[in-house]
């Protein structure tokens, strides 16, 4: 019995490293059409191969327009934007901010993000989960820096220099997701009951109804 017990333990932990991150694929590649025919991977069909172009492979990024509420604008390289990313398990994203620009604090639920900062100074952190007792990681990045924010946890950036600052962002998935913690709780469709976010953050119901009022701004 101990035996089958261990056998259990052991396909149950197998299981869920092979199924932690995005699949390995089978194949060369499997680019993304909107055809629907062919073999279905990831949520997505799959091109004939003998039709596909070094074009499916391949994205010009320009900078983003900052000029909104936060000063940032995040310009996602997933694969919506690059079909030939399907089954690659990896994506990108190149963040803009203007002065005291802010990427504000966010999730991607199926994805571990590396960043690095091509250009300015950024003020970036994580929190921690629950267990960990929400500690936060917090560190100032200059040109060339480098900085880990693990998967699902809440994360963030603000230009602290005094010019634009610009970073590319690494992702561990070739559809990361992201969940703004803002627009989340305060602009959900439908919103969210008053009486569950009032007791949620131990405020006053007006407050909840003010944040809910104001235009929760996208900038992905």
């Amino acid at each position: 019995m101990k035996v089958v017990y261990f056998l259990v333990a052991l396909l149950a932990l197998v299981s869920s490293i092979a199924f932690a991150y995005d699949p390995s694929p089978l194949q060369d590649f499997c680019v993304a059409t909107n055809e629907i025919n062919g073999v279905f991977v990831n949520g997505k069909f799959c091109k004939n191969p003998k039709l596909v172009k070094a074009e499916d492979f391949f994205k010009h990024v320009d900078p983003g327009n900052t000029s909104n509420k936060l000063g940032s604008k995040v310009t996602p390289v997933a694969v919506t934007e690059i079909p030939g990313l399907n089954t690659l398990g990896i994506s990108l994203a190149r963040i803009d901010f203007a002065p005291k620009g802010l990427n504000p604090p966010h999730t991607h639920p199926r994805a571990t993000e590396i960043l690095i900062v091509v250009e300015g100074t950024l003020y970036v952190g994580f929190v921690a989960s629950n267990q960990n007792n929400n500690t936060l990681f917090t560190k100032v990045l200059n040109k060339g820096d480098v900085f880990v924010f693990p998967i699902g946890l809440i994360h963030f950036q603000l230009n602290v220099g005094n010019g634009n600052a610009i970073a590319i962002a690494g992702l561990s998935s070739q559809n990361p997701g992201v969940i703004t913690i803002a627009n989340a709780l305060f602009g959900s469709t439908p919103l969210i009951s008053s009486e569950v976010l009032t007791k949620a953050f131990q405020v006053d119901n007006s407050i909840i109804d003010y944040l809910k009022k104001q235009f929760w701004y996208d900038n992905n």
